[in-house]
């Protein structure tokens, strides 16, 4: 049987159209797994070493503030221990309204300022602190320099003191040289989230 020139010709260009496929989807293969791959590795790698850098400039910054640092923990230090000081002793609410009520006792004694009850009120939370109050009633007295000077010395012994409330009772406005009354004297102490703070 004769074969037709055409049909020859249209074998071979069926051949040549399937290797040219098969070379295309090669070159696709290549560029896919091999160039893009490429690419994202070293774009990748680029990322991590640019954080890398990063980092480490930030580490060489800390070091070279070192001193500035230390200078400025050590002022932060040495404020909480000055302000532990003003604070209360005690763990519990009892044992920092006992010392409360020492402290106003002696400087009343010292003043001549008598006392006629004492009154230790419910602890309260403020923050990381523990307000603990006392309430005091005093029998009349009869130097208003006396009394001031209690009072001065509330707020300025070592404990931070507050006069949170006052009243007062004058027997004879024109000669307010006899005087009763209460105070509510409130100090500071730890409170739990101050513990929690100083665990952190």
């Amino acid at each position: 049987m004769k074969k037709w020139p055409f049909w020859e010709k249209g074998k071979i260009s069926q051949k040549k159209i399937l290797w040219g496929f098969v070379g295309v989807a090669g070159i696709v293969l290549i560029y896919h797994f091999g160039i893009v791959s490429l690419v994202d590795a070293k774009r990748r790698a680029d990322e991590e070493i640019a954080l890398k850098q990063k980092i480490l400039l930030k580490y060489t910054e800390v070091i070279q503030n070192r001193p500035t640092f230390e200078e400025a923990l050590e002022r932060t230090r040495k404020k909480d221990e000055e302000i532990e000081k003003r604070l209360l002793p005690g763990e519990t609410p009892q044992l920092g309204g006992a010392h409360l009520q020492d402290i106003v006792k002696r400087l009343a004694d010292k003043n001549g300022v008598s006392l006629r009850s004492f009154r230790i009120l419910e602890a309260k939370e403020v923050g990381i602190y523990r307000k603990i109050s006392l309430q005091i009633d005093f029998n009349p007295i009869s130097s208003m320099m006396g009394l001031g000077q209690f009072i001065h010395d509330l707020e300025n012994q070592e404990k931070k003191l507050m006069i949170s409330e006052m009243d007062l009772l004058v027997f004879n406005p024109r000669l307010p040289n006899n005087i009763q009354g209460n105070l509510l004297i409130s100090g500071l102490m730890k409170g739990s989230k101050f513990k929690e703070k100083g665990r952190k």
